[in-house]
């Protein structure tokens, strides 16, 4: 394997290079060093070895973390452009002084200070790719960047913000807004439904499929049964399964919604939410994006009047793909274990944070104190 997975020869030649404005600076360095012409030596027989060995490695980490990590590199590198630095060989001295700028807003023009947790961010990519390029190694515990950060976390950190749980009587008067005459509108209220009553992140919702080993870039599939639906998700951490129950009625029920969308899509393989094309009378074959679920949350919660004390600008920020998710764990009034099953969680503190309103006040110490 040593063989078959080598550094790329590009980026011997860039670590030797001086910062100029030539595009090698911003080279990708996400994708997996595996070259498909790994050594001279290789044998012609051992190509598909290869070509394996380059899929295992992307598979490695997901596809939207490959991305972030591009998207870091490139940033990272275009400001050690811009300050007359170079992004190789890892020095400790140029990470301290990029997070520093990031936090303070002048990595880029006209761009604001970063958080915390996405400079953190940019911390855990540059380590990658450096790794990426024959093993370069970045030291975080320098105190160049130790010390930097320990100041922009004690500086800038703030409480997450965390988006507004969707509630039972939310989510009801959010399918009210849906159209249920038209494609759009059954394909929409079966991704509510679906979402929230399975916890499912979008990526999730989007990455399923109507059945297993139908498409490549499925995340998982569907499986209706007589007393509900079972969902198998692909995970960080491996395969899970997720069982959705039927509803008490059919207008609220998430496997009625599923099983009308498919049927009147006319779907018998392939991506369970695809998009809805020819004026809303046509079913397209493509995978629906994972933004489109945020944006139907968003939009069908400022639609439904969700948090109507808010300005329009503020509601259009407390809701989000994430806003399903939180929503079951808040409102669900069962053993907190059979939810931080649905949620997959590994910790039952995770599954705590997502229950944002079930639990506040319910003990309450005032009164229990005597007052």
């Amino acid at each position: 394997m040593a063989q078959i997975i080598d550094q790329n020869t590009e980026n011997h030649a860039e670590e030797s290079a001086a910062p100029s404005d030539s595009t090698a600076v911003l080279q990708d360095v996400s994708a997996p060093a595996v070259s498909a012409d790994a050594s001279p030596r290789l044998p012609a027989h051992l190509q598909d070895l290869t070509d394996r060995a380059r899929g295992y490695v992307e598979a490695a980490s997901s596809t939207n973390t490959r991305r972030a990590y591009a998207a870091d590199w490139k940033h990272f590198s275009a400001w050690c452009r811009r300050s007359n630095l170079s992004p190789l060989p890892p020095d400790p001295q140029t990470v301290g002084l990029y997070i520093t700028a990031c936090a303070s807003g002048t990595a880029e023009r006209g761009a604001k200070p970063n958080t915390v947790s996405t400079i953190e961010r940019r911390l855990s990519a540059l380590s990658w790719n450096y790794a990426q390029r024959g093993g370069e190694k970045l030291d975080r515990k320098d105190r160049a960047i130790a010390t930097v950060m320990a100041g922009i976390r004690n500086t800038h950190a703030a409480p997450p913000r965390q988006k507004e749980a969707i509630l039972p009587e939310n989510l009801i008067a959010m399918l009210e807004t849906l159209d249920r005459g038209s494609l759009r509108g059954l394909r929409d209220r079966a991704m509510l439904l679906l979402g929230f009553a399975g916890g499912l992140r979008r990526s999730e919702i989007v990455g399923l499929d109507l059945g297993r080993d139908q498409t490549e870039d499925a995340s998982g599939w569907i499986e209706s049964l007589d007393k509900g639906m079972l969902v198998t998700l692909r995970g960080k951490t491996g395969w899970r399964e997720v069982e959705i129950g039927r509803g008490s009625s059919d207008a609220t029920c998430p496997i009625v919604a599923v099983e009308t969308w498919i049927r009147f899509a006319r779907l018998g393989k392939g991506p369970l939410f695809r998009r809805v094309t020819g004026r809303g009378k046509d079913v397209g074959p493509d995978r629906l994006n994972d933004k489109e679920v945020a944006r139907l949350v968003k939009s069908a919660a400022l639609a439904a009047g969700v948090r109507g004390d808010l300005s329009e600008s503020e509601r259009g920020e407390k809701f989000s793909g994430h806003s399903l998710r939180a929503g079951l764990a808040s409102s669900a009034e069962v053993d907190e274990r059979y939810i931080q099953k649905q949620l997959g969680h590994a910790s039952a503190e995770m599954t705590r944070k997502y229950q944002r309103r079930r639990d506040r006040f319910r003990v309450n110490l005032t009164k229990a104190a005597g007052l």
